[in-house]
């Protein structure tokens, strides 16, 4: 196309208003040229150069003003070009146009030609299907007899030849399904009730796998086979896959746990240990049946030894769980249940023996008991072995209780001391208790040692009670026993039985001092039978003491020999006592007696009249020490543990004739007993009878002389055990224990 053509088609352009930057840019550029002219010819020789300037500025403008017109040609002429490639565009756009409006008519056209091609289409279609049925119609007239034969093959347990039968059918169905474009046809429609008998069928077998091992063993292979083979069957019909495999799987494992853990095999209440010693016997069997006859009618994949292992494991587990469950066991059953799965299920007789192989191993798998019923069944058993033990002791005590009212006098051993079996048969009771639960586990035994302890403590306290209620009814004359004393030395044996033999409950983890709060409450029983022996004693003597000190017993031994005979009948039977706590005894006795006697001298119930009274008195004092100290010597009591040297010292302070002196003997007195007090002290002046006021301060002044001396070693308190009267008027001083 020539320029002139061009110039035709090119469109003008429309003239528009000036810039709007024109004229602030023109403003710009004059106010710029007027300062430069300013500063250019501000002095005056510079006009001569205007010329010069004018013409090059004119110059610069001209250049200046052709760039801009180029400039702007260039501009105008894209301008031009771009309209003109627009219009051009436009044109193919519209023709395109055109073109499609043809193509879309044509379209249109040929859709209505091919709506009555369709009834056409449809008769090619029922052709090709009923000549494909016209092929396969003798095959499926025969399909409901074939169907019936399947049934009666699956009915006779003939699985393989009933399977083959069924794929026969389900291929004939798929080739028929495809011509005919997915329809189904009522002929088939049997198929799938078929197929879930059929799978019944190998569930069934797979279920009874231990007894067709034995007897059937053929079937339970066809079974298997059938559902291996069917695990790799592919089909084009839009079937849900019938995963026999794992039916069959859990059919072996729904029999084998119905066999050994089904509901009417469950144990009854107290049946759990017979219904365990079975299992005992028969798991190990049923494993060893699975890996001899069962395992080679499966496939390796199979794992028959295992899965028999796990699922009667897990089974097992289950059951016991449940039966935990349920009402709570009693305390044999508790026991053989925890002996059983800890022990026997793991042990060489069941899942540890040597002869199961290690498919067999069940020792990775969650136990048959959590940590949480373990705990849970020892502390129930422990409970209950702690109801029943508190039974059994009480019933001991109160067999013992009847037996202290006898009318003979205790049962002796061989040696003559007196004996009970009661100590042998509380140590057994708790002993064998300990004993037992060494079968089960360590935490078992430590509570049963526990229970135990705590047991014999209340035991114990239980015992000690019996005894203040034997001594209140014997002394309150509800029931007077003839052998009191008797009984209660046959008592002391039995402590002393208990203390010698508590060792027993002691097992070599424990820590030591375990048993300290035992041997605390043995200690405190101990005390308290030589407590009521001792009150026995004192009631006999207690009326003899009211009599001394007196004139007769001045002139007459006959009070402490009334005294001694009495003592020494008492102290007869301490010979069926066993050591140490005769010697016990009999330092206890001894001291009782001396502590009466001190009791007697303090009541003020004589005053010596003069000094040959005094001199009688401090005669008697040391005739009674000697007495009484060949009494206990006799008796078998050391003379180092005795307590009658202080009526020597006190017969020292009766027998001072000069009263000035009475401060030194005072003060010798406090030495060898610092237990003595100002009221001792003023009762034994008193008995003198001849101290004056100055005398008795000076003297009762000497026990504050000087520190309190400290006792000497191995002395036992008597004078702050001796009661005194309220001292008189007369003999109180400021500083005296009355003011």
């Amino acid at each position: 196309m020539d320029s002139a053509a061009r110039d035709k088609t090119q469109p003008v352009l429309p003239t528009g208003p000036e810039w709007p930057e024109q004229e602030r840019a023109e403003q710009l550029a004059r106010g710029a040229a007027l300062k430069w002219a300013s500063g250019i010819f501000y002095r005056p020789e510079q006009l001569a150069r205007l010329g010069q300037y004018r013409s090059r500025e004119v110059q610069r403008t001209c250049s200046l003003e052709a760039r801009i017109k180029s400039v702007v040609q260039s501009y105008l002429e894209g301008v031009k070009t771009g309209v003109w490639q627009l219009a051009q565009a436009l044109e193919a756009v519209r023709g395109a146009h055109e073109a499609l409006g043809q193509a879309h008519g044509l379209l249109r056209d040929m859709a209505e030609a091919a709506q009555t091609l369709e009834p056409l289409r449809e008769q090619v279609v029922q052709h090709k299907q009923l000549q494909a049925l016209s092929q396969l119609l003798p095959r499926l007239r025969a399909v409901p007899a074939a169907v019936a034969h399947t049934q009666t093959l699956i009915d006779a347990q003939r699985l393989l030849e009933a399977y083959v039968s069924l794929r026969e059918l389900e291929q004939l169905q798929e080739e028929t399904c495809a011509p005919l474009g997915g329809l189904e046809l009522p002929v088939f429609e049997g198929l799938g009730p078929l197929a879930e008998a059929l799978g019944q069928a190998v569930e069934a077998a797979a279920g009874a796998a231990g007894q067709l091992a034995r007897e059937d063993p053929a079937l339970l292979v066809a079974a298997v086979r059938v559902a291996e083979v069917d695990a790799g069957r592919t089909t084009s019909l839009e079937q849900a896959p019938r995963d026999w495999r794992q039916r069959c799987l859990r059919a072996l494992q729904q029999g084998l746990e119905r066999v050994h853990f089904g509901t009417s095999l469950q144990p009854g209440p107290g049946a759990l240990a017979k219904w365990l010693e079975a299992l005992r016997v028969a798991l190990p069997a049923e494993l060893a049946m699975a890996e001899a006859l069962v395992a080679p009618c499966c496939p390796p994949h199979y794992k028959v030894v295992q899965l028999w292992a796990h699922t009667l494991h897990d089974g097992l587990r289950r059951c016991l769980q449940q039966r935990l469950e349920g009402p709570e066991l009693e305390e044999a059953d508790t026991f053989t249940l925890l002996h059983w799965a800890l022990h026997v299920y793991q042990g060489p007789e069941m899942m540890g023996s040597l002869e199961l192989g290690p498919e067999a191993d069940v020792s990775d798998l969650e136990p048959l008991l959590t940590l949480e019923n373990i705990e849970q069944l020892e502390a129930t058993f422990v409970a209950k072995v702690q109801a029943k033990v508190a039974q059994w002791l009480q019933k001991a005590l109160d067999g013992e209780v009847v037996e202290w009212g006898r009318e003979q006098e205790p049962d002796t051993d061989l040696s003559g001391f007196y004996h009970s079996p009661l100590p042998a048969i509380v140590l057994q009771i708790l002993e064998e208790n300990i004993r037992v639960t060494r079968m089960v586990s360590v935490s078992l035994q430590q509570r049963m040692h526990g229970m135990a302890l705590s047991e014999l403590s209340t035991f114990l306290r239980s015992f000690s009670d019996a005894l203040i209620r034997f001594s209140r009814d014997h002394f309150g004359g509800k029931a007077v026993v003839p052998h009191y004393v008797p009984y209660l030395l046959a008592t002391l044996n039995h402590q002393l039985a208990l203390s010698s033999s508590v060792s027993v409950l002691q097992p070599e983890w424990v820590v030591p001092g375990v048993l300290a709060p035992v041997e605390a409450e043995l200690d405190k029983l101990q005390k308290r039978i030589c407590r009521l022996v001792l009150e026995a004693l004192l009631a006999e003597l207690q009326p003899l003491f009211a009599a001394l000190p007196s004139r007769r017993w001045l002139s007459s031994p006959e009070l402490l020999d009334d005294v001694c005979e009495r003592t020494a009948r008492f102290c007869q039977n301490f010979r069926h006592v066993r050591n140490p706590a005769v010697q016990l005894l009999l330092v206890e006795a001894e001291r009782t007696v001396v502590l009466q006697y001190l009791s007697a001298l303090m009541q003020g119930r004589l005053v010596c009249r003069g000094a040959d009274e005094r001199t009688q008195a401090a005669e008697r004092l040391q005739h009674d020490a000697a007495q009484l100290q060949e009494l206990f010597l006799g008796l078998g009591l050391e003379e180092s543990v005795q307590c009658v040297p202080v009526l020597l010292a006190l017969k020292e302070l009766l027998n001072l004739r000069d009263p000035t002196l009475l401060g030194l003997e005072v003060a010798g007195l406090r030495q060898q007993f610092p237990d003595v007090s100002e009221d001792h002290v003023s009762a034994l002046l008193d008995l003198r009878g001849d101290v004056s006021r100055e005398q008795r301060l000076a003297a009762l002044s000497s026990l504050r002389a000087g520190p309190q001396p400290s006792p000497p070693a191995g002395h036992r308190a008597l004078f702050s055990l001796v009661p005194t009267p309220a001292p008189s008027v007369a003999s109180c001083f400021p500083s005296g224990s009355c003011a």
